[in-house]
């Protein structure tokens, strides 16, 4: 492993052994004398190669036989206003939970598109002093009717994770984007699971939409032929040109992840990680995590410094030690480490001990 962590919430860093191997075949792959990003994404070369990539997805994610796969353009955002327009078409209405920045800013794209009435929203966050909590009220209880029920399971800003499956008489669709794979979750409880590359799978630009068949016979809105669900499962995700290195690395990704034992074994080892750091920043009063122990996100793991005028002199000593991506995000400051599978353990370890220096350095 390479002296320097990247904690960096996306695009974030990819398995070393990935790496290694694009780098090994970046002008050579496949024994063609090319690149993979030089050869023709219909050639039977690179379909062989996405048919193995779904294989290994459909196999690492359990997901049945009823449920598309598709790799497309847009990553998660893209994806804010694909479910709108596949989905709602003139007169449907949509539940959107909210918990944070992610699922806010998939509120302003759908009603961008559909409009106030369309779409109705619940905020499940609820404030104790400094600290946040999710609280979801029975979902049987409203009396509505709604063509899916939209939510993100892991907030990246606010480093809140929902580990409760959600009983919803609805369709749900959930923005998976960075913690897909990072731990089992039942495929068909979902409607629809939609993922931005850049945190578990690959680098930004690719997006993953897994889609049961049925929520492909709801009505929809007009939108880019791209974009459409219906023409990606006709055309295998290739109406147009896909980004196709993009692709590759998320094979090679899926291929590392089953020689790791599966999501299973890889969701042992994020257990470890974050509970190395929270246990750690629980025992040290020089730090603070503000959210409830049962919603703290596996995979960024937000603090606080208690004297707020070292966070300048933390990351910068941070970086020269090796420890890159630290800064919180600007709309709630602090620090977040994030910790997406590709993450060793022995980088968060190290990570706790350049901590535990930097509070023993500066305590008054």
């Amino acid at each position: 492993m390479s002296a320097t962590y990247n904690f960096c919430a996306g695009p974030a860093m990819l398995p070393q052994a990935v790496m290694e191997k694009a780098q090994s075949e970046l002008l050579d792959w496949n024994g063609l004398g090319t690149s993979v990003m030089e050869i023709s994404h219909r050639s039977k070369e690179f379909i062989a190669l996405t048919e193995q990539a779904e294989i290994d997805l459909r196999e690492l994610m359990s997901i049945p036989s009823n449920y598309h796969v598709l790799f497309m353009h847009g990553g998660g955002r893209g994806q804010f206003s694909a479910v709108v327009n596949n989905f709602l078409g003139n007169n449907g209405k949509a539940l959107y939970l909210v918990d944070g920045s992610w699922s806010s800013a998939a509120v302003d794209e759908a009603k961008k598109l559909a409009g106030e009435t369309q779409i109705d929203t619940l905020n499940i966050i609820e404030k104790n002093g400094a600290t946040s909590r999710v609280s979801i009220p029975n979902l049987k209880e409203l009396d509505q009717d709604y063509r899916y029920l939209h939510y993100c399971p892991n907030e990246t800003v606010d480093g809140i994770e929902i580990f409760d499956e959600l009983d919803s008489p609805w369709p749900i669709v959930a923005d998976m984007s960075s913690n897909i794979m990072s731990r089992e979750i039942d495929v068909s409880r979902y409607g629809l699971i939609y993922a931005g590359a850049q945190k578990n799978i690959g680098p930004s630009g690719l997006s993953i939409v897994i889609v049961k068949d049925e929520l492909l016979q709801l009505p929809q809105l007009p939108q880019s032929s791209i974009m459409d669900y219906r023409l990606g499962v006709k055309h295998g995700s290739m109406y147009n040109t896909p980004p196709t290195f993009a692709w590759y690395l998320a094979a090679e990704v899926f291929r590392w992840l089953k020689a790791s034992g599966g999501v299973a074994e890889v969701q042992k080892t994020n257990e470890r990680k974050a509970d190395t750091l929270y246990q750690f920043i629980d025992s040290c009063d020089f730090y603070e995590n503000r959210v409830a122990f049962e919603n703290r996100s596996m995979m960024n793991v937000t603090f606080y410094l208690k004297d707020e005028a070292l966070n300048d002199e933390f990351i910068k000593l941070a970086k020269a030690a090796g420890f890159v991506a630290l800064k919180g995000h600007r709309s709630v400051g602090g620090m977040r480490a994030s910790i997406y599978n590709a993450m060793p353990l022995e980088g968060v370890e190290k990570l706790v001990e350049f901590m535990a220096d930097f509070a023993d350095k500066n305590k008054a």
